[in-house]
Parts: C-alpha cells; sequence; structure tokens
C-alpha cells in the first residue's frame, strides 16, 4: 500500500503493528492503509506488505481478547481498526457482530451494505498518526 512496483517497502514486524494500533485513541479509527503508511513512513520506504499487516491485525485482535478472558489487559483496542474501505472485520474475536457492537457502544453509527458492515462515514474518524 503506498507503493509502485521497484519501490523499496517494509516487511513489518507484528510489534509494529501492535504499537500502532495501541495509539488508536477513542472516537477514532484507522484502517490497514494508514497503519501500512505510519510503518513506511517510520522505516523511510514508500509502503509495506499489506497481506502480513491484515495478519498481523487479527493475530493481534485475537491476542488481546484471549488475554480479557484471563482476565488481562494488552491496552490493544483492536475493534476500532477497519479494513481499508471501511468496513468491519468477520475475523476478529466475534465475526463483525461483536466489532459492532463495540464501535456502537463508543458512539460510532454502523450501517448494513448487503452482507458487510461499515462505519458510517468512517473518513471523518481516522486518525492522523503521522
Amino acid at each position: 500500500m503506498g507503493a509502485e512496483p521497484g519501490d523499496e517497502v517494509i516487511l513489518v514486524n507484528p510489534s509494529e503493528v501492535v504499537e500502532v494500533m495501541k495509539n488508536v485513541p477513542k472516537g477514532k479509527l484507522i484502517t490497514i492503509v494508514e497503519i501500512c503508511k505510519k510503518i513506511a513512513q517510520n522505516h523511510r520506504v514508500k509502503g509495506c506488505c499489506s497481506l502480513t499487516t491484515g495478519i498481523f491485525i487479527t493475530v493481534a485482535a485475537n491476542a488481546a481478547e484471549e488475554a480479557h478472558r484471563q482476565g488481562k489487559d494488552l491496552h490493544i483496542p483492536y475493534w476500532r481498526t477497519l479494513k481499508a474501505d471501511g468496513s468491519l472485520n468477520e475475523k476478529f474475536p466475534g465475526g463483525a457482530e461483536a466489532q459492532r457492537e463495540m464501535l456502537e457502544n463508543e458512539g460510532f453509527n454502523v450501517i448494513q451494505k448487503r452482507k458487510k458492515f461499515f462505519v458510517e462515514n468512517y473518513q471523518n474518524f481516522v486518525t492522523d498518526l503521522m
């Protein structure tokens, strides 16, 4: 994301993805696009691998939920991370329905289009981590 053929890109480290996700404050959102841009900026390259970034986003969400079940808090507000198009992530713990509930509890309006859920006007809430 953000790179053209021949540009240098970074293969992300899971801890970098988690660190970006941890910095999304209440009332704000982030997508995989912003995560990739921030990590690429940190490494002074044009882009990062969106495939591994997406995998690590899901791993972080599942780790946070597992820790929560064990009475621990990893402080990863993973539900504030959306897909590139503003849709909710069905691979998060509890699926898109659970993410929807958490986002609505924070005041976001979630709408359904066909079988997918989206945060209405999500672009207005995307945090600027640059």
